[in-house]
């Protein structure tokens, strides 16, 4: 009876096992069936954004030329001035003292040289002599040039229409020659300086030398908003900083409202064309030794991996400038199930259906 039992159980078992095998048989040789589509061909454009500084086109130091006292100070903190116009007086009698002995050393300068040169022509004193008296009578007229030149440098005028900055003196201060007074700021157009890194200067290189376009950047605020004013590339640092890897641009925007100040911060943002490239979902690819592939199913519905190159990067859709044509077949779901050589069945969705399905179109 027991051996009866045994037999029993010995042929359940085997059955179970068998029909195990077979369902896991069908299971391993059951064709999964994904959704593939084709990569959409395109023009579009890549726009990245930079933390920037905004400078004046001029910003200088105003500095005393000359030591005294600050007799008079004729603006304000912030106010527009015209070219010419005076910022600060220091207090003058001293070199008005200067210039009035200065004139009187001239004019007995000059009174001594008519008095030998009415000598010289009369032969009473020699050629040499009547030279060393008009020598005396430039060196007098230097002295005076020189105490009229300390006397103006006491008025202190602003050399370009611009706006004037912080004071760091008050009225009555003994200032030293050289000392600091304050900054004037020429606003009507601006330099607004960005680090690039070096992948996106050379890409930057490249579009410029075909679509003058690129040359044109936007800026925007502080507050979020964009500025009204379009901006253009003028210039680019001669070299690269080792430490950070990029190099600096130089942008210039009009500024005729004044709107902006030196020294504010923004974001550039610089738009690159790209043209004729193809489009597709990031979940398209995966990813091996930093290198991007695709799945391309061929007509036998096997699939076989694909190196791309990605020419930019949306929110969840890829650029692609090199290994694709647009009757290929890439799978998009269900990447991490599959091995190179797969058979699969699929069903076609078009492009435009899964990009637009995407939170983020490339525009």
């Amino acid at each position: 009876m027991k051996n009866k039992k045994w037999i029993y159980w010995l042929f359940g078992a085997l059955f179970f096992s068998l029909t195990a095998c077979e369902q896991h048989k069908k299971h391993h040789e059951e064709v999964p069936q994904l959704p593939v589509t084709s990569p959409l061909r395109k023009d579009t454009s890549l726009t990245r954004e930079y933390v920037c500084q905004i400078h004046a086109i001029q910003h200088i130091e105003v500095r005393a030329l000359e030591e005294g006292y600050l007799q008079n100070i004729y603006v304000d903190e912030g106010q527009y001035v015209k070219k010419g116009q005076l910022l600060f007086q220091i207090l003058p009698v001293v070199y008005r003292a200067e210039l009035q002995k200065a004139q009187a050393e001239v004019h007995y300068a000059q009174v001594e040289y008519d008095n030998a040169k009415a000598l010289a022509d009369s032969n009473i004193i020699s050629p040499a002599q009547l030279a060393l008296v008009r020598a005396k009578l430039e060196k007098a007229k230097a002295e005076l040039a020189l105490a009229q030149s300390h006397l103006a440098f006491t008025k202190i005028t602003a050399p370009f229409d611009g706006l004037v900055g912080r004071f760091h003196v008050r009225l009555g201060s003994l200032l030293e020659e050289g000392e600091l007074l304050t900054t004037l700021s020429d606003v009507s157009q601006l330099w607004v300086y960005f680090n690039v890194p070096e992948a996106e200067y050379l890409e930057y290189m490249r579009y410029r030398a075909t679509d003058p376009t690129s040359k044109t950047v936007r800026l925007r605020m502080a507050n979020g908003e964009i500025f009204d004013r379009e901006g253009r590339i003028t210039a680019i640092e001669s070299e690269f900083d080792n430490r950070t890897g990029t190099v600096a641009f130089r942008a210039t925007f009009p500024n005729p409202d004044a709107l902006l100040r030196h020294g504010e911060t923004g974001n550039i943002l610089m738009t690159l064309p790209l043209k004729n490239v193809w489009l597709i979902p990031q979940k398209a690819t995966f990813e091996v030794l930093d290198k991007k592939y695709v799945y391309v199913v061929d007509k036998e519905g096997r699939i076989q991996a694909r190196r791309i190159k990605i020419a930019a990067e949306f929110p969840h859709i890829y650029a692609v400038e090199e290994g694709l044509s647009e009757n290929d077949r890439i799978v998009f779901e269900g990447l991490n199930k599959l091995r190179n050589g797969d058979r699969i069945k699929y069903h076609y969705v078009e492009p435009q259906q899964v990009l637009q399905q995407l939170d983020l179109y490339a525009e």
